[in-house]
Order: structure tokens, then C-alpha cells, then sequence
């Protein structure tokens, strides 16, 4: 009998260490408990993205992301305190412990993924890079851009893709680099170079901060390979996974037909999927340091992906960026969560 007590009292103890592990697994999470808040480092901003209004309110697509992770974190996705930063100090920042995460319209490329310390968590937003240039130049291919003088980022991965594409096309040009997106912006709109190079989402979210928006174009060609998103420092993985779960509910939620305006109906959804993901089932959110509704709290506060997207940059934004690859991979897109189960 003593025998059998004593295995029953070990597993006991057991099964209350599984259940606080969760967030002794995670010093990030628990800093993040700590001071009651999320810290995001975002934009300094970029319309669809991230940009803040007069009163210092964020709006886009990046920090929606924040506000979601805040919402499963806190039940509450006003709980996140915004760092703009620079496309020159993005990484420092986060490195530093300045903030908890970056949600900043960054490229996940191997460099930065092994070289300097980063977990990329996943694809926020499939993008790549084009070229802005006023209409009165009569140009309508990159390709004729030979000689150009080229507006863009210092620090970013635009400068190794414009000097990659000249040089396969044997042209020459003359790069003009400024730290923030403003400064590149002004000098666009100030004609002191012949075009503007960046991300084709954020071509399109400059675009309407120029003087005559209509007097200029984005030329067809995209010259690379931008995929954007989250990244977070290495060494604490279950803080990683907590944020590329968060990400891939979002997505699986928008699959599953699971919405701000349903959430609640869909708990008495009778589908496996449906109950995995939003914690009827399965004790999936405990894994992650989480509760069990912690994609209840997502959705219904923040959004399904496709709801994120639209309001966005999609058709219900001023932006009107089709889904394109951003579209779910059952609509053409690239758009693909692995399952809760």
C-alpha cells in the first residue's frame, strides 16, 4: 500500500511541476507577466504596418501581430508598448532586451537567422522588393533604369538586392542610403534621386505620403525574395514557440472559417479542428505557458488572419493590396499553418 501511495504521490508531484514548468520554462514569458505589459518593436512607421496617429494610437499589420500575442497572453491586446526603430538598429534593440519581440517588417534571411542570434518564427507577410519612379521619367521597366540614381534604407537587405540586380544586368547606378523611411521619402519626393527601392508593400504605403501620389509608379518587376516577420532572440524556446503559435492560430483560424463576429458559436463547434484550436478540447495553450482559450482571446479580440490582413493592407484599407501570395494555400497563396494536434 505504502508502495502504491508513494507512486501515486510522485506522480502527483509530477504532474504539478508539468503544470508550472510552463512558465518557469520561459524567462521571457515571465518578464512579459512581470511587468504586466508586451514590449513590440515596430516601425517607425510604414502605412498597413505599422504607424501611430496624432494621439500616439498604432494601427497595421505588425502590431495587430503584438496585439495579439498580448490578447493571449493577458486576455487584454491593449497591453503592448510600442518602440519604433530603425531599419539600421531593429536588431540592437532586440538583442539588448529592449524589447520582446520584433514585429517589424523584416526580412527572414539565413544571415540573419544563423549569423547574429535571431529566431525567425514564421511568415507574417510574403513580399519583395520593387521600384517607385515619378511618371514623368517614362520609364516602365526596371530594366531601363540603367545610370538611375536609387533612393533606399541603409541597414536593410534592399541595398545587397539592388547591387545584386544591376550587376546581373550589367547596368550602373548610384545608390543615395538614409537610416529612417522618412529621410528616404523626402529625398524621393524632393527629386534628388530617380527612384525610390524597397518592399512592394511598402512602395505601395510610401506611395500615398508623396505630395501627388498619382505622379509616380511602381514598376512591375520584383527583384527578390522578401519573405516578412516576427523574429525573436534564441535561447528561449518556448518563448519562440509561444509567438509562432500565435501566428499560426491566427492562420488556422482564417482556414477553419473561425472569426471575431463566430468565435463564440464555434465553441459548440462539433469539428475536431475547430475544438483543438480554440481549447475545447486538447490542453494545447498549456503548453505554451498559456490558458486553454488562448486563441479564443486572439480572435475575438483581435482577428483571424484574413481579418488582420484586410483591415490592413487588404481591401478594407486605403492600401488595396490583393492577398496574392498572402492568400491561404487552399486559395492559390503560400499562406500555410502546421495543425493543432
Amino acid at each position: 500500500m505504502r508502495s502504491g501511495l508513494a507512486r501515486f504521490a510522485a506522480f502527483a508531484a509530477i504532474l504539478c511541476f508539468a503544470a508550472g514548468a510552463a512558465d518557469a520554462a520561459s524567462p521571457t514569458l515571465a518578464k512579459v507577466k512581470k511587468n504586466g505589459y508586451l514590449r513590440c518593436g515596430v516601425n517607425e512607421g510604414l502605412p498597413g504596418f505599422a504607424t501611430p496617429d496624432a494621439k500616439g494610437n498604432w494601427t497595421g499589420l505588425d502590431v495587430d501581430f503584438c496585439r495579439a500575442l498580448a490578447a493571449a497572453i493577458f486576455n487584454d491586446p491593449k497591453k503592448v508598448r510600442f518602440t519604433p526603430t530603425s531599419a539600421k538598429v531593429r536588431f540592437t534593440v532586440l538583442q539588448a532586451g529592449e524589447v520582446d519581440v520584433l514585429s517589424r517588417n523584416t526580412t527572414w534571411t539565413m544571415g540573419r537567422d544563423v549569423q547574429i542570434g535571431l529566431e525567425f518564427v514564421g511568415v507574417m507577410y510574403y513580399d519583395g522588393q520593387g521600384f517607385m519612379v515619378p511618371k514623368k521619367l517614362n520609364v516602365t521597366s526596371a530594366k531601363q533604369l540603367s545610370g538611375a540614381s536609387v533612393c533606399t534604407n541603409t541597414g536593410t537587405t534592399t541595398e545587397l538586392n539592388l547591387a545584386d540586380y544591376f550587376r546581373a544586368n550589367k547596368m550602373k547606378y548610384k545608390v543615395i542610403a538614409f537610416e529612417k523611411n522618412a529621410e528616404v521619402l523626402a529625398a524621393y519626393d524632393a527629386g534628388r534621386c530617380d527612384a525610390y527601392t524597397t518592399d512592394a508593400s511598402g512602395l505601395s504605403a510610401e506611395r500615398l505620403k508623396l505630395k501627388n501620389p498619382n505622379d509616380h509608379i511602381i514598376l512591375p518587376e520584383i527583384i527578390s525574395k522578401e519573405p516578412l516577420g516576427p523574429a525573436v532572440n534564441q535561447g528561449d524556446q518556448q518563448w519562440g514557440d509561444l509567438v509562432r503559435w500565435t501566428m499560426y492560430a491566427m492562420i488556422n483560424a482564417e482556414e477553419l472559417g473561425v472569426t471575431s463576429k463566430n468565435v463564440d458559436k464555434m465553441l459548440k463547434s462539433p469539428s475536431p479542428e475547430v475544438r483543438r484550436l480554440l481549447g475545447v478540447e486538447g490542453s494545447f495553450g498549456e503548453s505554451l505557458g498559456l490558458t486553454k482559450d488562448w486563441v479564443v482571446r486572439i480572435v475575438k479580440t483581435v482577428g483571424n488572419y484574413g481579418e488582420v490582413f484586410d483591415r490592413n493592407v487588404g481591401k478594407g484599407s486605403p492600401l488595396k493590396i490583393p492577398r496574392g501570395m498572402n492568400a491561404l494555400w487552399k486559395k492559390g497563396g503560400l499562406q500555410y499553418a502546421p495543425p493543432v494536434r
